[in-house]
């Protein structure tokens, strides 16, 4: 089976196809299947909004099951004004990878030299019929991280502030952690994705 993923970020679509290949799902994205750009107006107010109003322009203007996820970003102890929530890269999403490394570096040294951050995740699915899946949950949250104010050297292109991020259980960068001890810090959090899919296709495969 593949499902196309609305977006073109490599990342993301490794993240994913990582939580489903194991029911036989193949992650496809915009530019495996050529897909024009589309402008999509990302004006929700929660990332289930954006994550529901990204899907349903993709599946208008595709015409084929599709699935968009959004998120925000929340920062201990930063005013409610000051908060990223959607806006991780800037209102209007203008920063770059580097931008965005040396804005949250920033926001991390006033804050002492780091800060405890989360994301708030949602996702939403249109199947080929039209039904809408989604959710957004505790379970496809993240857990609490830092954010220091130095970043790594690694860099993982889409994913600029996960040079920035360390684990609050080892005090390692993710970056300086084995896959176990990665995926240990990631599988509570995120199978929550994985537990989405198979709530929709496990019956149906199963049949």
């Amino acid at each position: 089976m593949k499902l196309l993923y609305g977006t073109t970020n490599k990342s993301k679509i490794e993240f994913m196809q990582k939580r489903v290949e194991h029911l036989g799902i193949e992650v496809l994205c915009l530019n495996d299947i050529g897909a024009p750009k589309i402008h999509i107006e990302e004006n929700g107010s929660s990332p289930l909004e954006n994550a529901r109003i990204k899907a349903r322009a993709y599946f208008e203007a595709l015409n084929m099951p599709v699935f968009s996820a959004d998120s925000g970003l929340y920062i201990d102890g930063l005013a409610d004004a000051r908060q990223p929530g959607l806006n991780v890269r800037g209102d209007g999403d203008w920063m770059t990878d580097d931008d965005a490394i040396a804005h949250y570096c920033a926001l991390a040294k006033e804050m002492g030299g780091r800060m405890t951050a989360r994301y708030k995740n949602a996702i939403c699915l249109i199947l080929a019929d039209g039904t809408v899946h989604e959710y957004m949950g505790d379970d496809i949250a993240s857990t609490p991280f830092y954010m220091v104010d130095v970043p790594h050297h690694v860099r993982h292109e889409g994913f600029p502030l996960d040079s920035l991020s360390v684990s609050i259980k080892t005090g390692l960068y993710y970056h300086d952690m084995d896959n176990n001890s990665k995926y240990a810090e990631y599988s509570a959090d995120y199978d929550g994705f994985t537990k989405f899919f198979e709530r929709i296709f496990v019956p149906s495969l199963r049949a």
